[in-house]
């Protein structure tokens, strides 16, 4: 007599070699995922940036809102990301969440180890997000997502070898090797903005000194040039004026635009994050040796304001120099949406297997069906 295990072995034995296959290198993951929309999320120390994503990189739709004071408790980050994706539901089939945070997340893309400039600690964010939402949800370092963005779709594609430095409220960073974002064995490769560069320099907000961000990162931009106006230096006359005296009122962006019009205070402030940049980046190629960098983050905006001293600080740190190949040194290519981008196209090996898993469970179920109509029709025959 027929058994119900007759009826579903064949799926097993086609299963077996795919589930071999499925999640080894994202590299091969990536080609053969389902081209379907997905959400992706950039968390940062001031904004969280949602949109949904094609399987070209292209963005459907985006919306933005600040991120929620850090001294709250996580849920009202929770909240913050949760209403975002629903907003984005209510007009996109949406078939996976991939969130890109702004923190060491652990080797299984679960936990928000730490974040420095979120209330973050420990923090199971996957699971809590998934369990408020009908779809499944991927978790990674914000830079490991921008990575993997230009890697795809932007300034690295074609690289082998290549790493990505973010400058934004901090520095983020994250490896790519032969099509494989490199995480470490914890999970937290990549967070070159807290090397020590200046022992007992600037505190920083991981709680350590001389941390490279304090030197080279949106921060310290804004720090410099606040000080210099607070000390109403006459070097700063042209952003004091700018900002009617208001010192909290100054920026990033500001200071970005003040340089392009030819300010001379921001125009040096920038070269001096330029050229820290560079310091580091030489740092890092002496250690990692890849074939480029890709400077992304919303300071990065600054272009050859900003890359330009960096290229030449680089060259002139760089261990061996003369008698060895250069790295690249370029910009990214999709601004300050790499990361969103990035966590969306992660998301679509989740979604890959999700779909496949809700497909395994029809198959089964028309088994099972098939079965019980064979069961009633043996029954009527006696």
């Amino acid at each position: 007599m027929s058994t119900y295990r007759d009826f579903t072995a064949p799926i097993g034995s086609r299963r077996a070699p795919v589930l071999r296959t499925v999640g080894t290198r994202e590299r091969r993951s990536h080609l053969s995922a389902p081209r379907v929309p997905t959400v992706g999320i950039d968390i940062g120390g001031t904004k969280v940036m949602a949109g949904v994503v094609d399987a070209d990189g292209n963005i459907l739709e985006k919306v933005r809102t600040e991120t929620p004071d850090k001294s709250k408790s996580p849920k009202v980050v929770e909240d913050t990301i949760v209403e975002l994706v629903l907003d984005l539901s209510d007009r996109h089939d949406v078939h996976a969440v991939g969130i890109g945070a702004a923190g060491w997340v652990d080797a299984d893309r679960n936990r928000v180890l730490f974040a420095p400039h979120l209330s973050w600690r420990n923090e199971p964010l996957r699971d809590r997000i998934a369990d408020r939402l009908a779809v499944p949800v991927l978790v990674d370092n914000d830079a490991n997502t921008a990575a993997w963005a230009e890697w795809r779709f932007g300034a690295g594609r074609g690289e082998d070898h290549l790493v990505m430095i973010t400058l934004g409220t901090g520095i983020g960073g994250a490896i790519l090797e032969d099509g494989q974002v490199k995480r470490g064995k914890y999970g937290v490769a990549g967070e070159f903005g807290h090397m020590q560069v200046v022992p007992g320099g600037h505190r920083c907000p991981c709680g350590n000194r001389g941390c490279w961000e304090q030197y080279s990162s949106g921060n310290a931009l804004v720090r410099e040039a606040r000080e210099l106006a607070a000390a109403d230096s006459p070097v700063a006359y042209g952003i004091i004026e700018h900002v009617k005296g208001n010192i909290a009122d100054i920026t990033g962006p500001m200071i970005t635009d003040l340089a392009r019009e030819g300010d001379a205070m921001c125009i040096e402030l920038l070269q001096d994050i330029g050229q820290w940049l560079g310091v580091g980046i030489a740092n890092l190629a002496a250690a990692l040796d890849p074939s480029c960098f890709v400077i992304g983050g919303g300071v990065s905006s600054a272009d050859d304001l900003l890359i330009g001293p960096a290229r030449d600080a680089f060259k002139r740190h760089l261990t061996g120099r003369g008698y060895r190949p250069e790295a690249r040194v370029v910009r990214a290519q999709l601004g300050p949406e790499a990361g969103m981008v990035g966590a969306a196209d992660l998301a679509r090996l989740v979604a890959r297997r999700f779909r496949r898993a809700k497909r395994r469970r029809v198959e089964r179920y028309e088994k099972y069906e098939k079965y019980a109509q064979f069961r009633r029709t043996t029954r009527e025959a006696l």
